[in-house]
């Protein structure tokens, strides 16, 4: 059962919007191979502020996924993409269908 997840908030610096979705296009066949990572959804909200909402069956499965390749790649890319440091909220799943 899926009741851990991570929110992640991440803004542009301006002129970088194309260069972050494409970032996080990017990211999807790294995630496909982690096992512990229920969903994954990269989402746009503005023009400019995105997120990663992702879940997890516990919290060893989520902080394995903290740990990876995603997480060191937008590490890497942060302060050429984003206004700020990532915003990871760790979060607890109430219900899902």
């Amino acid at each position: 059962m899926v009741n851990k997840g991570l929110l992640v908030r991440l803004e542009a610096k301006p002129g970088k919007e194309k260069e972050l979705e494409k970032f996080l296009h990017s990211a999807l066949p790294l995630v496909l191979e982690e096992s512990g990572t229920e969903n994954w959804y990269a989402i746009r909200m503005t023009e400019s502020t995105f997120a990663i909402f992702d879940t997890f069956a516990n919290d060893v499965d989520r902080d394995v996924h903290l740990g990876g390749a995603i997480a060191t790649a937008l590490m890497e890319k942060a302060s050429e993409l984003l206004v700020a440091n990532p915003v990871i909220e760790k979060v607890d799943v109430l219900a899902v269908k």
